[in-house]
């Protein structure tokens, strides 16, 4: 992160990256409600977790606090409030949300109503981690894999993004988890998707480019 801010800039930051976790929570509520698959880290997480029977909240603790290990070895400049903020307020935010989306909308009951209510949420999902990583106030454990390689690789962003989550998804495939649509779209779509909002929205909303160790 930047080593000097002000306080006027830290507060606009801290409000961009705190709009881009509620929002986040959204996406992951409409994408659940979508039925359409999950996003390619839940997707991982969920079929390691039915393959050794352990409970999907362990195994996803577990598997951050490994994502959070290379996240602090390799880019422990990553690391901020940020961090700790999606790591541990993404699922409840997501939870509420979908709660209150099904009790107020209902769930799509056909495959056009599922159609778009996914693509809402690949594209909430985008904008959001733009917003939250632009802010430069400390990325999640699973989204710095995909910056950590960027940088030590000098690939663009997105295709690391891209390789990281089809990686995701091709375990959870062998492991015999649940694949839909909607996995294969994000494993496919989040990297591209997160740098076009970067670009045209994080970076006006913020007031200054993307940090250059992050998305380019």
């Amino acid at each position: 992160m930047n080593s000097f801010l002000t306080k006027e800039n830290f507060l606009r930051r801290l409000a961009v990256m705190l709009f881009g976790i509620v929002i986040m929570g959204i996406g992951v509520g409409l994408f659940k409600i979508s039925l359409m698959g999950n996003d390619p880290s839940t997707a991982l997480v969920i079929a390691i977790g039915e393959r050794i029977n352990i409970d999907f909240s362990l195994v996803l603790i577990a598997m951050n606090c490994l994502w959070f290990l290379v996240e602090l070895f390799l880019e422990r400049k990553l690391i901020g409030i940020g961090t700790f903020i999606n790591w541990f307020c993404v699922g409840p935010i997501a939870s509420f949300f979908e709660k209150q989306i099904s009790a107020g909308v209902g769930v799509p009951e056909n495959l056009v109503q599922k159609l778009l209510v996914m693509v809402a949420g690949v594209l909430i999902l985008s904008f959001s981690c733009a917003l939250y990583q632009t802010a430069n106030l400390g990325i999640a454990p699973y989204d710095a894999l995909s910056l950590v390689l960027s940088h030590r690789s000098k690939v663009k962003y997105f295709w690391c993004r891209i390789f990281t989550d089809s990686v995701c998804v091709a375990i959870a495939f062998f492991l015999g988890g649940l694949i839909g649509l909607g996995t294969l779209v994000c494993a496919l779509g989040l990297g591209p998707f997160i740098t076009f909002f970067t670009k045209y929205a994080a970076e006006k909303l913020v007031g200054e480019k993307a940090n250059p160790s992050q998305l380019h």
